[in-house]
């Protein structure tokens, strides 16, 4: 975010917040970056926006990061890449039955992208949704696996899978924190109203 949108969203000064991430710039906790083209609007030089480093990322908790990966390096090593493959798969496959339960339990009438949206930060993922021209980008802001996915790229395959398995439409991984990136996104196109109604009636 920029250091205005975050005055607006914490209700304090602009030049509050710059002194805020001036200090965590120089702990090392944040970064400033040039916005995506697709994200900058007017005229003039865009506003640089902050990023969680992988320092900061530290301060969230993270599921024994070492053991994880030496568990997937030999499992590869003594069995096969398929495996992995298929580990990755059943991780995501539940994933994709907490968020069906989440959307399906979910008393607010909201679309079904904000549901899985809604879904995902409840697991941790302190995710929002974006509107965009032609469709809706769930940007996840944190992600408990990002050193052991950066080295396996097949958990963030399988979880893009059941991404698209839950919002009943293609999507799209645009970026991922495990590759380096701010935020992990995921471009979903418009989905019709009523396939969007006829997904929630076969749960």
């Amino acid at each position: 975010m920029t250091a205005l949108v975050l005055s607006q969203r914490l209700a304090l000064t602009p030049a509050g917040i710059r002194r805020h991430l001036d200090h965590l710039v120089n702990d090392g906790v944040l970064e400033a970056r040039e916005p995506h083209m697709q994200s900058t609007r007017g005229r003039g030089r865009p506003s640089k926006v902050f990023v969680m480093t992988d320092n900061g990322r530290e301060k969230f908790e993270h599921s024994y990061d070492d053991l994880a990966v030496s568990a997937l390096r030999f499992m590869a090593a003594e069995t096969s890449d398929a495996s992995l493959v298929a580990f990755a798969q059943s991780r995501a496959q539940e994933m994709e039955r907490k968020v069906n339960a989440s959307v399906k339990n979910s008393q607010k009438k909201v679309s079904l992208p904000l549901a899985v949206t809604q879904a995902l930060t409840a697991q941790g993922y302190a995710a929002t949704l974006l509107k965009r021209e032609h469709g809706e980008e769930i940007c996840q802001h944190h992600c408990p696996i990002a050193h052991v996915a950066a080295q396996f790229p097949q958990l963030c395959e399988a979880e893009t899978a059941a991404l698209s398995r839950v919002l009943g439409t293609h999507v799209q991984r645009l970026a991922t924190i495990a590759h380096g990136d701010g935020v992990c996104t995921t471009y979903i196109p418009n989905i019709p109203v009523n396939s969007q109604s006829s997904r929630r009636g076969k749960r």
